[in-house]
């Protein structure tokens, strides 16, 4: 049905499309903001100035709860913690000090058993939703309306709101969804979602030629604030500030899935007069970070438990770089507890709050920089979201670009990719980019940095 939906959508004039886009607006805010989000917000909001002693006795109770449950109705925890000596009872008085006793989940884990035996037997009805898949094979993650709606309460609460805004205002959003099919330009790069006030522009057309129309998206539905990933976000804006056409003055720019850096967020003051607000959470939802009223990142002890772990796995000291180890709170239906979900973050030295909030401040969120891909048509893009969707064979992967229309793609796979598969692969990166060379390689493994991680994206041309 979904694929059918696709197809329709692809070849209706853009008039369809932004209605399309609409009535999809209507299911997504029901499942978002209705229900018991309302309620959630302001147990969240009360949460705000919680002591630490209020936050250790909190985070001790849901873990046992987490635990306790996924104990008793999740098959794959079940199986885990009896082969790792745990029972029942023990988690029933479980301490956070001992934490570290549980296995970490893995995220090959989670890609296997994500659908099967990580699932609770008594969940709610939901739907499943995709990670990027940048560097290999998609996580998928079950949002049931009630997580769901208590996560849109958590980001409502410690994302918009510290930045001055609510769901209520206009957005535009810069994301991987392809609302724009085929790599052609052919009228308007955005689409209007009118039950969110929500424009939604394409993160794989914005270029030099196309910026004009980027900024009579953001006049005609007078946004608000701009949100999305950072990179395409920067990249856009600092095409504005060349082209010298006037932007809307905004009120926050709200980044996201990737590094934020100082730089970017100047150009964001200069070219929209606003603050910028970074976070950090995932579709894996289970643990957010986000900037407060002073510019400080602090993570949400109710959201779940972050560990920052050094690379002997011992717990970081102020100001050490470590991996983020992640146990959620709020996803009852599909528990992810210790998960490694593969970023890394840095401790900030001092831990005073200026805001008064007694929750951990962290310095900075690694995660990937990644390299910038120019087009043939000096188009630019970071990100290449679902490129590897359903090929399940696919491990880890990299994408390069050697020149303009060449690119080469690492794969690692558990088995080797068949005629078909490289096709799919193709048709993707061609609808983003146009026609270009592409050669798939087959690798055992794929080259890391220091910190243990690699880049998704590198491009080889050097651009100004």
């Amino acid at each position: 049905m979904i694929n059918i939906i696709n197809f329709i959508y692809s070849k209706s004039p853009i008039f369809i499309q932004n209605t399309v886009v609409s009535l999809y607006g209507i299911i997504w805010k029901k499942r978002r903001f209705g229900g018991i989000f309302e309620k959630k917000k302001k147990e969240f909001r009360a949460r705000n100035y919680f002591t630490k002693d209020d936050w250790c006795d909190y985070q001790t109770k849901e873990l046992r709860k987490i635990l306790v449950h996924a104990f008793k109705f999740v098959p794959f925890y079940t199986e885990k913690y009896k082969s790792a000596g745990f029972s029942l009872e023990d988690f029933e008085k479980f301490n956070l000090s001992d934490i570290y006793k549980l296995p970490y989940l893995e995220k090959d884990e989670l890609r296997k058993y994500g659908k099967t035996s990580l699932l609770s037997i008594n969940r709610d009805k939901g739907h499943f939703h995709s990670s990027s898949g940048s560097t290999g094979t998609p996580t998928s993650i079950f949002y049931s309306n009630s997580f769901h709606q208590n996560w849109s309460a958590a980001f409502e609460i410690r994302i918009r709101e510290w930045a001055g805004l609510n769901n209520k205002f206009s957005r535009g959003m810069i994301g991987g969804r392809r609302i724009v099919t085929g790599s052609g330009i052919n009228g308007d790069l955005f689409r209007y979602n009118r039950a969110e006030k929500q424009v939604y522009f394409s993160a794989y057309h914005i270029s030099p030629d196309t910026v004009l129309n980027y900024l009579d998206g953001m006049h005609k539905h007078k946004i608000d604030y701009m949100t999305g990933y950072a990179m395409s976000n920067y990249n856009l804006a600092c095409l504005i500030e060349k082209s010298g056409f006037k932007a809307p003055k905004l009120k926050a720019v709200i980044t996201s899935s990737e590094k934020l850096t100082s730089k970017m967020r100047d150009t964001f003051s200069r070219v929209y007069g606003c603050k910028t607000y970074d976070s950090y959470s995932g579709v894996e939802a289970c643990g957010l970070i986000s900037e407060n009223e002073h510019g400080q990142l602090l993570f949400s002890p109710d959201t779940g438990i972050m560990e920052f772990l050094n690379q002997k796995g011992e717990i970081c000291k102020a100001g050490e770089e470590g991996e983020i180890i992640s146990t959620g709170f709020l996803n009852y239906d599909q528990p992810l507890i210790r998960y490694r979900i593969g970023d890394t973050a840095k401790l900030a030295i001092d831990q005073i709050n200026k805001c008064g909030r007694s929750m951990t401040i962290v310095d900075e969120i690694i995660g990937r920089v990644e390299d910038k891909i120019i087009g043939n048509d000096g188009r630019e893009m970071v990100r290449f979201h679902s490129i590897f969707i359903k090929i399940n064979k696919i491990l880890e992967a990299q994408i390069i670009q050697h020149e303009t229309t060449i690119f080469e793609i690492k794969v690692v796979v558990d088995n080797p990719l068949n005629l078909k598969e490289k096709q799919i692969i193709l048709n993707r990166m061609t609808s983003q980019l146009g026609s270009i060379e592409l050669n798939i390689n087959e690798v055992s493994s794929i080259a890391r940095n220091s910190n243990g991680k690699f880049k998704a994206v590198i491009s080889k041309i050097k651009y100004s």
